[in-house]
């Protein structure tokens, strides 16, 4: 007797399948809107450079037609925008250089080596990050008042250096507790010494934690304004958040300069971040894996 075979019906396409697909679509519009939306703000600022005072008086929002580079030069020369430009950059490399040299040296003890009192210096070190140093004005005025720094952009550097200190330890110390204790055992039985471990072998694997702490410290610093305001009274040593105030008058404002000022500002930080992006993602991305 023969039995009648039935043909298997093919399987129904998944109802979630438009989904799927749509969904990385709408990721990506939302991504292109919100890039839209900050980027709207750099556009207007790099148009408006391009135009004089007149013409943006006239009409906020417009296209130079035709672009001029006056704005440029009344703001780098006219303006002492030039001078300004080299106190924040001076300041601002010094103060991020200085800071991450201590804030390495201070970090690896910390997180590779257990001593009496570690813990009680780790809580201080971390301590720093609870207190904004904004609030400390009048002693830090009067500290460097008594110590001759008032007004010299050395004071402003020591100052800055400081402040990151806290936020590097923090983060340099839980990179460096996770490297392996064999990496160091196997270079001493080798006859590596201490100083050839840290800066031969441990500095180099938390490469990318210490891009990230440059670029934490080097933004914020840039673009400071309280600090150089209240210490520097002498007007050659502003910075340039300092020196977009003098744009600002009371019977006006110099609109085309100031703008041309705003991107001579940011462009340092734009070559930083593509210089540094790969090395910020990676640091960012390890940490977020720990």
């Amino acid at each position: 007797m023969l039995t009648q075979t039935r043909p298997v019906p093919a399987p129904a396409p998944p109802l979630a399948a438009p989904r799927r697909r749509l969904a990385p679509v709408a990721a990506q519009a939302l991504l292109w809107a919100y890039a839209m939306v900050a980027l709207a703000p750099l556009a207007l600022m790099l148009l408006n450079s391009l135009r004089t005072t007149g013409d943006i008086a006239r009409e906020p929002v417009a296209l130079p037609v035709p672009p001029v580079l006056e704005s440029y030069a009344q703001a780098w020369s006219q303006a002492s925008f030039g001078r300004y430009f080299w106190n924040s950059l001076l300041v601002t490399v010094c103060a991020v250089l200085l800071g991450t040299a201590v804030s390495v040296l201070a970090a690896y003890p910390l997180g590779r080596y257990a001593f009496p009192g570690s813990r009680l210096l780790a809580a201080y070190f971390i301590a720093g990050l609870m207190l904004p140093i904004r609030l400390s004005v009048v002693p830090i005025f009067y500290l460097l008042d008594a110590l001759g720094l008032n007004n010299s952009l050395l004071g402003l550097i020591l100052l800055y250096a400081a402040s990151g200190v806290p936020f590097s330890v923090f983060v340099l110390t839980a990179f460096f507790r996770q490297l392996p204790a064999e990496l160091a055992e196997s270079a001493r039985i080798d006859g590596a010494g201490e100083f050839r471990i840290f800066g031969q072998i441990m500095l180099p694997l938390i490469r990318p934690a210490v891009a990230t702490v440059v670029i934490f410290q080097f933004v914020p610093l840039w673009k400071e304004f309280l600090f150089p305001l209240v210490l520097m009274t002498d007007k050659s040593k502003w910075t340039i958040p300092v020196g977009l105030s003098s744009f600002f008058g009371e019977y006006g404002t110099q609109y085309g300069p100031m703008y041309a000022g705003l991107v001579i500002a940011t462009v340092p930080l734009v070559v930083l971040f593509l210089l540094a992006t790969k090395q910020v993602v990676a640091g960012l991305t390890a940490g977020m894996s720990r």
